[in-house]
């Protein structure tokens, strides 16, 4: 008997642990826009403070809650894996990303509005290129043997 309760005692504070690390797990419902914006280093130097304030005046509501209408719930999340392009959000499955705040209004007032905002990089660079420019591999790649020695 106390093995079993030790056991089920263990399980539920697993679950518990779990359930509230990851931002995917969602213990209480949550609105038809769930807004997620990274707050972790890299956005925060490129200033997600800006896009937290942006969704907060668009949105009105603050973080960790969900709008009267249940359309919006707005979180700040823990590293979302898109540094290179910070600062940016994700709302439900999109990304948006290199995010100003006109940027941010554009995208919830689209959303709102029954459009459907194009995700990725707001500046429309191809993935994670650098914001400058291409550094390395701006030339096509030598073919076989480049650089073997002619005797062999």
């Amino acid at each position: 008997k106390q093995w079993y309760q030790r056991s089920v005692r263990e399980a539920v504070v697993s679950t518990q642990s779990t359930g509230t690390f990851y931002t995917m797990f969602n213990r209480n419902p949550v609105g038809k826009y769930h807004v997620q914006v990274c707050t972790t280093t890299p956005c925060m130097l490129r200033d997600s403070d800006m896009v937290v304030r942006a969704c907060k005046e668009n949105l009105g509501i603050g973080l960790g809650e969900t709008s009267k209408d249940k359309m919006w719930t707005l979180m700040e999340v823990e590293c979302l894996g898109a540094c290179v392009n910070a600062p940016m959000m994700q709302i439900n499955d999109a990304y948006y990303e290199d995010l100003k705040e006109e940027d941010v209004h554009e995208i919830l007032n689209d959303l709102r509005e029954g459009r459907q905002p194009k995700p990725g990089s707001r500046i429309d660079r191809f993935a994670s290129e650098p914001i400058t420019g291409l550094t390395s591999l701006t030339s096509p790649p030598t073919g076989p043997g480049f650089g073997v020695r002619e005797d062999l």
